[in-house]
């Protein structure tokens, strides 16, 4: 009996020390600065610091979940996209080391479905997604304390199969948690970006008709058993960057000027991905989206594990036309898994000279 009494007497003070500090850091949190972040459609950053200004503050954002009809290819496939803030992949989230994330997530009355939001920068809870559970008409309200620096993915994670199929519908992105002290180079050194750009590798499954022709569906939930049937062959149909074929090319297509450090982030909820830029490299690659470990340098071609995000950083050196891709060329040719870059300069003949221009064989 003296046994019992003295565990209990154990947990009931280990049970006080918890909510003791559960006091403490909800006090410590309401004296911090508040700041809301405006969230910027991909492939763009919204503003902020690379190096932190001051103290910890908390980081307000809100995202409102859509679900509407997109067009992902000039071959005529749709898709019921689920969205975050009515984007594929969701809008890019960047705080420091130590902010904390204060996410409101909103479910309006015109969507069909639940939703919810799996960070995996954040700590416990799946992520958060045990507690940002949203009927249509509803909105939560999720705190996290970004504690590890790097990029990372977010994605939907109902349940089930409904999380797949959540995922491959788009509705994914990221978040980025920089160092306090900024970004260093492989020698420790602090480097800079002159921009940054989020590229969201996006697989598609869709399903086709007894004539080849792909199907269109009058509601989300009208294509489920479609798509799993597509998606149980682990077989995508469209591979793309930023939600379409063709996103990030010709008059979307990225920009930079020779000289320029240029930070790709780069996100893939599902499957794995080996990003290249042709004509240039990985000056910096942060393997794993880690920002605590040493950078790889001067890649060629770097990995993407799917579920995570990584980050490189290029200067460019040369004026010209470039093409950042899957180095899985089937997927990027054939799927839709490319972006360009339009770079301004001057161009510098050491690096690269043409010779004799094509001519007859002689």
């Amino acid at each position: 009996m003296r046994t019992i009494l003295t565990v209990i007497l154990g947990i009931s003070v280990l049970l006080g020390c918890f909510a003791n500090t559960w006091a403490e850091n909800a006090s410590q949190v309401k004296t911090l600065e508040r700041v809301t972040q405006r969230l910027v459609a991909p492939p763009f950053l919204p503003a902020h610091e690379q190096v932190a200004q001051g103290p910890p503050k908390v980081v307000q954002v809100r995202m409102v979940i859509e679900e509407k009809r997109m067009t992902i290819s000039p071959d005529g496939a749709t898709i019921w996209a689920m969205t975050f803030n009515g984007s594929v992949p969701g809008p890019i989230v960047v705080v420091h080391q130590d902010d904390y994330v204060e996410l409101t997530l909103v479910n309006p009355t015109t969507n069909t479905l639940r939703h919810n939001i799996d960070f995996h920068a954040a700590t416990g809870a799946l992520g958060g997604g045990e507690l940002t559970h949203v009927a249509p008409g509803q909105e939560v309200v999720l705190r996290f304390k970004a504690i590890k620096a790097g990029v990372f993915v977010y994605h939907c994670a109902p349940g089930g199969p409904m999380i797949p199929w959540h995922v491959v519908s788009g509705m994914n992105g990221a978040i980025m948690v920089l160092p306090r002290d900024g970004l260093r180079d492989a020698e420790g050194k602090p480097v800079r970006y002159d921009k940054a750009y989020y590229i969201g590798e996006q697989d598609f499954y869709i399903p086709k008709d007894a004539n080849g022709k792909y199907k269109a569906y009058p509601t989300p939930i009208a294509g489920l058993e479609d798509m799993l049937e597509v998606m149980r062959t682990l077989t995508p149909t469209h591979v793309v960057f930023n939600g379409a074929v063709g996103a990030l090319t010709g008059e979307h297509a990225l920009t930079a000027k020779v000289g320029e450090r240029v930070l790709f982030i780069h996100a893939q909820a599902n499957r794995d991905s080996r990003p290249h830029l042709i004509g240039g490299h990985a000056d910096l690659m942060w393997s794993g989206g880690s920002f605590k470990d040493r950078p790889a340098t001067n890649l060629e071609t770097w990995f993407v594990a799917g579920g995570s995000a990584v980050a490189a950083l290029y200067q460019f050196r040369q004026p010209g036309l470039y093409v950042y891709l899957n180095h899985n060329l089937i997927e990027a040719m054939l799927l839709g898994a490319a972006a360009h870059i339009k770079v301004e300069g001057v161009w510098n003949n050491d690096l690269m000279e043409q010779i004799h221009k094509p001519g007859s064989i002689k």
